[in-house]
């Protein structure tokens, strides 16, 4: 499976602080926003991941996430000089895709819950068709909204419907066949010009070949929108952080949690990190996992 991550945008609804640098930079807590949605990817098993944002942002995440073969991945860039909707990461982003699996993430998403990890691995491990991801909110109609029959089948998608039949919007996370890269290049652009990606996974309904995958009760998906919802999005990752002694979305955990990455070399990243909260944690993880480290002060 190949990931993209879509982090393109202007973020005017948190002007001024985005007049100079991406939204999806912006810290939340402890750590750039676009940890949150890589770490999805790495915990799916992708370590192939395009990252398309606006010309004038791309060397600001090349200068934070280089290659990424500092955490075993590869990363590349493309740029999207303007919004042109979700889809259009499909066209952008067809060479990278190539002939596998697709799994697209925004940029300012985060995601969190229990089994999330066993969740997009056994997701990942077997696409076909297109792969939902809903979750319960409580203004539906801000939303794309997926409607299911009693037996949990996604039977109609409503995008922000004035009275929506359900409550379960559909969230920033998709998974696809291959048949996506031409299903993008063929829908009909949106009035505004813009590449819908409702539009696509209409496409799949209308096939059979759309499921949802529920969320449901304990997970949590933020907004990061405004100022507000960044601030409450911060407050929250702090409070379980605190609360459970984890960092939530850290790059260097994941990678090795994951094996793409090693003990020894997860030790380095975290002495790279100074000493800095972060850099101890990181150490730390690596020390659990049998780096022998050096000192008895990581805690």
């Amino acid at each position: 499976m190949k990931g993209i991550v879509l982090a393109g945008g202007a973020g005017t609804r948190l002007h001024p602080v985005t007049l100079s640098v991406s939204k999806q930079l912006l810290p939340v807590y402890d750590k750039p926003m676009v940890y949150y949605p890589l770490s999805v990817l790495m915990l799916a098993g992708v370590r192939e991941i395009l990252l398309i944002s606006t010309p004038d942002h791309l060397p600001q995440f090349r200068s934070l996430l280089g290659d990424g073969s500092r955490l075993g991945l590869e990363l590349t860039y493309a740029e999207q000089p303007e919004p042109r909707g979700l889809a259009d990461a499909f066209v952008i982003g067809a060479d990278h895709v190539g002939d596998d699996t697709a799994a697209l993430v925004l940029g300012d998403n985060i995601f969190h819950g229990p089994r999330f990890a066993e969740i997009l691995e056994r997701t990942a491990a077997d696409v076909e068709g297109c792969v939902l991801f809903g979750y319960p909110v409580g203004d539906p109609e801000r939303y794309g909204v997926a409607v299911t029959d009693a037996g949990g089948r996604l039977v109609d998608i409503e995008e922000k419907p004035a009275r929506p039949r359900s409550n379960r919007a559909i969230t920033g996370l998709y998974f696809y066949d291959n048949d996506v890269v031409d299903i993008a290049k063929n829908i009909r652009p949106s009035p505004r010009g813009e590449l819908e990606i409702t539009d696509v996974n209409r496409v799949y309904l209308e096939r059979g070949d759309a499921q949802l995958v529920d969320l449901g009760r304990g997970f949590a998906w933020l907004d990061t929108g405004t100022h507000d919802s960044l601030l409450a999005a911060g407050q929250y990752l702090q409070t379980l952080e605190h609360r459970q002694g984890v960092r939530i979305a850290c790059l260097e955990e994941v990678a090795l949690r994951m094996g793409f990455i090693d003990a020894a070399h997860c030790y380095t990243l975290g002495e790279q990190l100074g000493d800095t909260g972060y850099g101890r944690y990181v150490r730390a993880i690596a020390v659990e996992h049998g780096h022998p480290g050096v000192s008895d002060d990581l805690f």
